[in-house]
């Protein structure tokens, strides 16, 4: 499926590295074509799981470091908007509902994308997913002309509950920009790459295709999460 011309693209995840896997390849592509793109990343992942063995970073010298990380992947992508939120990584579920939804509300007034891309509600496993897709929900539910919204999701009953993908983008032709995205997040992707890599030079369609099609659920309101 062909990538679609939109009037402004929002990205709205919790974490560094959240665009990396699921959406560099379609924001690129947005990006080549002319179309703004925002990226709201809520949080620093300053608890992330890997400080290294031996270590690289301490819990105080992490945030940097993925602060640096954030900054060359949207580099990789070719975005030039980036919010860096400062919220706590790991704490987003306890944030004040209707704080997490006036943040999101006052993102889209400001940027009035056509599409905001997100987690899928339900379906995003994390509780700083969670979180996050719960609160761009019921901003977007709030207004009267809606953006399109697109949802990432990858829980293990997705298929079962939502059924196949709404929309799979090929984004092959910007592969290395995907790849150099994921690469950016080394301190957290080393060993994820490192085991990629071994599978493409194995000839493994189920990595190729995952690093070339990225998939995308539109919200389904008949389905609300409330």
């Amino acid at each position: 499926m062909t990538i679609p011309k939109e009037r402004h693209v929002l990205v709205i995840f919790p974490h560094p590295d959240d665009e990396a896997f699921g959406v560099s390849g379609t924001i690129t592509t947005h990006i080549q074509q002319g179309t703004p793109v925002t990226y709201a990343c809520l949080t620093l992942g300053e608890m992330g799981r890997n400080l290294g063995n031996p270590p690289f970073a301490t819990r105080e010298s992490l945030p940097a470091i993925r602060k640096k990380e954030l900054l060359a992947s949207a580099e990789a992508m070719g975005l030039t908007d980036l919010r860096m939120m400062g919220l706590r990584d790991k704490t987003l579920e306890f944030e004040d509902d209707e704080k997490m939804v006036r943040m999101m509300e006052e993102l889209i007034e400001e940027t009035n994308p056509s599409l905001i891309i997100t987690f899928y509600p339900d379906f995003a496993v994390h509780p700083d997913h969670e979180a996050t897709a719960r609160a761009v929900v019921r901003a977007v539910r709030r207004m009267e002309d809606r953006p399109k919204l697109h949802c990432v999701a990858f829980a293990n009953n997705t298929l079962d509950v939502l059924g196949q993908p709404d929309i799979v983008y090929d984004i092959k032709d910007v592969r290395e920009h995907k790849m150099n995205s994921m690469k950016a997040h080394i301190s957290q992707t080393a060993w994820m790459l490192e085991e990629m890599e071994h599978k493409l030079q194995n000839g493994d369609t189920e990595t190729e295709n995952w690093l070339t099609l990225e998939r995308f659920y539109t919200y389904r309101w008949d389905q609300d999460f409330e």
